[in-house]
């Protein structure tokens, strides 16, 4: 087994754009000597002096110290050609995302270093059992996926292709930490971790716009301020630019063979088409100028009235929680087990639509809406059906609204905003975990270090309660019979024994 602890190690990086810049300076922060490759010339010594300048800043900020960052700069070196790589014990590439090229590369590569040289791919979309079914030796690749900026993102999936060796997944693990960066394993699968965690966030939220649930400013709202995610999905979506979020979209979807879970929406189809990508474009789901979103004009609150709230006490503990956020509001509550004449109605429903729950709670549809009661603490989703009045939403809506509480209101839908989209995050989460892709601990680690959710999907599951995210989903399945959210036999197994979903097998 290569010892990736050795102080007298020799890494090769191939490619010296922002993926090879990071991955070396991490490396030579780590102890490693780096030598730096690529085909451009002169882009080699660009890179150097990049990181260079990189660690002499972190120095000034005291981030390192300056007999540190002057032996780091002195680990780098430029290599001329491919041919000075001869002695490095790891290689990782981080060139072009075309499965072709890197094949090449690793062939190329194969007639230089020795067959004990562990050669690792830094791609983040491609099969690294494809990489390595074109090379001699193909037990010696495995993937080693950081993310950008690498410096910064302290995550790095370990990739196992099918037919790579042990010795080099635990070889890069060893390697990953000796860079002070945290490593979770992953067998080869389309997106990997991460890539594919991240599904369930923003094809939900566009299937959600697609259907006329909220509008984007609303879906962000909901997402950031209720359900604690730190960009709203169209913030998220125009940051990255839909040039490179949808054909990811697409990829994973076509990888997956169609799988409903991960289908795309032709929303953002349609605006790549129109090339509303973004930041980088000046326009996107919203406008920026100089790089900056302009304010988006929010709702006017409506007028406090007297008109009494009745809130369902069909769940006693939710609806007590309610009760105490419309106490001192002014307005009249309406304690009785069913609701006067005039009064409005609020329903509390889990998975269901507001339509749904009126009529299963025998209630004039006319004066009822439902408020999400898995999300209560600052930012309130309240939800109208097709037969609610604007005078009956109006007084719901300024009865909730306080000055430390701002309310979204949105048309009918099963499980609302949050409830939904959280669900199906949940969900590919656990059948990330039953696949065997990664272990339980490992996938919350890198979807939270990776895509900065506030928990991993299972940590997120066990907040809400297994068994309540298996009734979103069976409720969102039974409503619009589409197979996307058919729940995961991960899932089912473990609500039905009431145990945490980080709860791994024998």
């Amino acid at each position: 087994m290569l010892d990736a602890t050795r102080q007298n190690l020799t890494l090769g990086v191939v490619g010296t754009g922002l993926m090879g810049r990071g991955i070396a300076q991490i490396a030579v922060q780590g102890g490693v000597q780096v030598r730096l490759f690529d085909s451009r010339p002169r882009a080699a010594a660009e890179a150097c002096d990049a990181v260079a300048q990189m660690l002499a800043k972190l120095a000034e900020k005291g981030k390192l110290s300056a007999d540190d960052a002057q032996a780091a700069v002195a680990r780098l070196h430029i290599a001329d050609t491919l041919q000075d790589l001869a002695d490095c014990e790891i290689v990782i590439e981080a060139i072009v995302e075309d499965l072709d090229a890197k094949r090449q590369l690793f062939r190329d590569l194969e007639t230089i270093v020795p067959d004990a040289c562990l050669l690792a791919t830094n791609t983040s979309s491609l099969s690294v059992t494809s990489i390595a079914a074109g090379c001699r030796v193909p037990e010696r690749v495995a993937g080693f996926h950081f993310f950008s900026p690498v410096p910064l993102m302290k995550i790095v999936e370990v990739i196992d292709g099918a037919l790579t060796a042990p010795w080099a997944g635990e070889a890069l693990t060893v390697l990953a930490r000796r860079m002070g960066h945290t490593p979770v394993r992953a067998k080869d699968t389309p997106g990997f971790i991460v890539n594919h965690a991240g599904r369930g966030y923003l094809t939900e939220a566009l299937r959600v716009l697609g259907e006329g649930i909220a509008e984007v400013p609303a879906v962000d709202a909901i997402l950031r301020d209720a359900a604690g995610f730190r960009m709203g999905p169209c913030e998220l979506l125009d940051l990255t630019g839909l040039d490179v979020s949808h054909p990811v979209m697409e990829s994973i979807y076509a990888q997956y063979y169609q799988e409903p879970r991960f289908r795309p929406s032709p929303l953002t189809r349609t605006r790549l088409a129109a090339g509303l990508l973004g930041r980088k474009s000046g326009r996107g789901f919203y406008t920026y100028t100089n790089g900056q979103a302009e304010p988006v004009a929010t709702p006017a609150v409506p007028a406090l009235t007297q008109t009494p709230i009745w809130v369902s006490p069909s769940d006693p503990v939710r609806h007590a929680r309610v009760l105490t956020l419309l106490a001192g509001r002014g307005i009249p509550i309406d304690y009785g087990e069913r609701p006067g004449d005039s009064s409005v109605c609020l329903v509390l429903p889990v998975g269901f639509d507001t339509t749904t729950t009126a009529l299963a709670e025998g209630l004039d549809p006319s004066r009822t809406l439902a408020l999400d009661p898995l999300f209560l603490d600052g930012h309130l989703t309240l939800m109208t059906n097709p037969l609610t009045t604007s005078a009956a939403r109006d007084a719901a809506w300024a009865a909730l609204a306080g000055e430390d509480t701002v309310v979204s209101v949105i048309h009918d839908s099963p499980g609302f905003v949050a409830q939904r989209v959280v669900a199906m995050i949940v969900n590919i989460g656990c059948d990330i975990a039953q696949q065997r892709i990664a272990t339980p601990d490992d996938i919350d680690c890198a979807v939270r270090l990776g895509l900065g959710y506030p928990k991993g999907p299972l940590a997120m599951g066990d907040a809400l309660g297994a068994a309540t995210v298996l009734t979103i989903l069976e409720r969102l399945h039974d409503f619009y019979h589409d197979p996307r959210y058919r729940p995961s036999p991960w899932l089912i197994r473990r609500a039905r024994l009431g145990v945490s979903l980080l709860t791994p097998e024998n």
